[in-house]
Parts: C-alpha cells; structure tokens; sequence
C-alpha cells in the first residue's frame, strides 16, 4: 500500500512539473478586475472552466482566483493572472504603471486614462449602467423623488458618497442632481451647496459609510444596491438606469474590456481569445440572469439572495446605443471640465479612433 501510495505521489509530481513546465513557456498577460458582480462574466468563467467553453476556449485553473491557463481547443495558449483592483481609476493607475495587460473597468475610468495619454484601448463593452441610489434608514424617502424634496427641504447639505471619482454611478447621479436643480460639491466645508459628493474610495466602504451614518446615502454599482437592503442598511429609491433625464441612461454603458496598446500589439490572437471568451460568458449570463447572479455574488462572497435580485445586462457588440452613452458621458464629462488632455471637447464620433479598438469583436 505504502509503495502505491508512493507511486502515486510521484506521478502527481511529475504531471504538477509538467503543468508548470508547460505554463513556463506560456505568454503571461495579467488581467485585473473589481469585485462587483459587474464583472460576473470573468468569474463565471474562472469558477466553471471547461464547463463554460466559448468556440473551444475556457480558463483551467493553475491557482484557483489567482492564476489560469487560457485554453484553446485542448491546448493552452497564454498564462493569466488574474489582478483583484479597488477601482477603476485604479485600474487606469495600473495600465499607467505596465501592472496590467487587461482591465475590466468602469468606461469613464478608462476614458479619463485615455484623456491623461495612458496608452490604452476599449477592445469590448462588457455590462449596461447597473447600479442604484441608496439613502440611510434615517432619511424618510422611499423614491428619487420623495429624496428630492428631502434634499430641497433640508437645512443643510446632504452627503451622498460614491466608490470613485470616474465612475459611472457618480457621473450619472451628477447628471440627474443638475437636471433636479440640485447644487452639489465635493468641499465639505461648502455650506451652500444642497449635496456635498463624498469619495469613498473603493467599493468596500460604502455601506460602512452608509450604516455609521458618514453619509445620508450612496450611488453605486451592483450588487450594492441589494447588499444594502439585504443587510438593512437603506432604502434601494432608484436604478441608476431609471435617474433623470427621463430615459438618458437606459442603454448607457457602465465598465468595459480595456487593454494596453504594447499587449495588442504584441498579443493580438490572446486579446481576441479573451474577449471572445468574456462575450460569450456574457451571452451565459443574459441566458439566466438569476443563475449568473447567484454565482457572482457567491464569488464575491455575498449571499445567493442577493445575487437572485441581479439586473445585469452583458453586451456583446459595439452597438449604436452603447455608442450614444458613450457620447452622453464624453458631454457630460467635458461640461464639468473634468477633460483636459486628449479628450477635451470632443464627441464620441471624434474619439472613436483613440477610445476603441474594434477588431477583436469583429467589427460587429
């Protein structure tokens, strides 16, 4: 017994030599990504494997969360190291810095990259505006419009808190509060001003922010929306995608697939691969919203409840309305002056060259 339990072990260490041999020789690529259910279509194929086989590719785990083989049609092709990021402004810092091959990120945190001439590019879209406005127990709204007239009745400034300051939740809400009549700032000590904006840097914060009363309510992305009713920390009054302007935000992208030009132009086939597999994650997601729900919030660790309530859409092309939203957020973050480099001033249709790089969907 004890010499077969022997041989075994030498067999096993043999082929865990032969993997490592194998992942040695691999082209490494490090991809990074936020722990938000936004970014479901990475862990589902993280957590499934072959089981989620996109036109003969998947991801083997070498360390599960850590590290992966990209496989194609039974051969691995490239080494993925997979990058937890806080968020997306962060994951611009990492582009910057050549930490990171690819991103999954919010789109603004990526066009305010490009705008300060970080050599980077959209190759996908990955979800539509997701995400919602959540006040404090102690605020007495249950709608945007009943907090609204709480804002307006209120002696003094209400603070909403956000997770980063090129986000898409805070860019929309921004555009919902002017189209309110709603004066806002980010200086605290501006007494006169209706909203104060809080920057609470990084997902993790914003319902201890919320619970301990730091702030009267928060913008984000999903899930944390449902993770802050779920644990009754507030009141969910609205969508993101429901905000004002009436209807603006219904089609308005939120993060993306992004990648370094050196990557592209070193590792075109890789990055195709990638984003052939997330599309066709994405494409499994949409399939069972309720399914894919429960396993992204399970990887974030959250309970599966949370995950069943998911309004997540996964795109899978370039379309016209993804463009408009593009465009809505290159307006509106050119009118708050917040371009000053490459971006500044233009419209999406003058950007597109700089903005994305559509050959890995296709074209379509």
């Amino acid at each position: 017994m004890r010499i077969l339990f022997s041989k075994i072990l030498t067999i096993a260490f043999v082929l865990a030599l032969a993997v490592a041999a194998q992942a040695a020789d691999l082209p490494k690529l490090k991809v990074g990504y936020i722990f938000t259910t936004n970014h479901t279509p990475l862990m589902a194929a993280m957590g499934m494997g072959e089981k989620l086989t996109v036109d003969g590719m998947w991801m083997q785990p070498l360390v599960p969360k850590e590290k992966y083989q990209l496989m194609k049609n039974g051969k691995a092709v490239a080494v993925l190291d997979i990058v937890v990021i806080k968020s997306g402004s962060e994951t611009a810092t990492l582009f910057a810095q050549k930490q990171l091959d690819i991103g999954l990120a919010s789109i603004t945190a990526i066009m305010a990259g490009i705008d300060k001439n970080i050599p980077i590019k959209i190759v996908s879209p990955l979800v539509l505006a997701s995400g919602g406005v959540v006040v404090s127990n102690d605020v007495p709204a249950k709608t945007w419009p009943e907090f609204i007239a709480y804002i307006k009745a209120s002696s003094k400034p209400v603070n909403i808190g956000y997770h980063s300051p090129s986000s898409s939740p805070i860019i929309i809400l921004e555009s919902a509060l002017k189209s309110e009549g709603i004066s806002y700032t980010s200086n605290p000590l501006d007494q006169k001003a209706q909203v104060v904006l809080v920057d609470l840097k990084g997902m993790s914060n914003l319902i201890p922010a919320l619970s301990s009363k730091q702030v009267d309510a928060v913008v984000g992305p999903e899930p944390f929306p449902q993770t802050a009713v779920g644990k009754g920390a507030g009141c969910d009054i609205s969508m993101l995608r429901n905000l004002p302007p009436e209807k603006k935000w219904t089609d308005y992208p939120c993060c993306v697939i992004a990648a370094r030009d050196e990557t592209i132009a070193e590792h075109p086939d890789l990055v195709r691969d990638f984003v052939r597999l997330m599309s066709g994650a994405g494409q499994w997601c949409n399939e069972d919203t309720q399914r894919a729900g429960i396993l992204g919030s399970s990887w974030i660790g959250l309970p599966e409840e949370i995950g069943k309530n998911s309004n997540l859409r996964f795109l899978q092309s370039f379309t016209e309305g993804w463009k408009d939203g593009a465009d809505g957020y290159l307006n509106e973050l050119n009118k708050a002056g917040y371009f000053k480099g490459a971006l500044k001033d233009k419209t999406f249709k003058q950007a597109e060259g700089i903005l994305v790089d559509p050959q890995f969907l296709n074209g379509k």
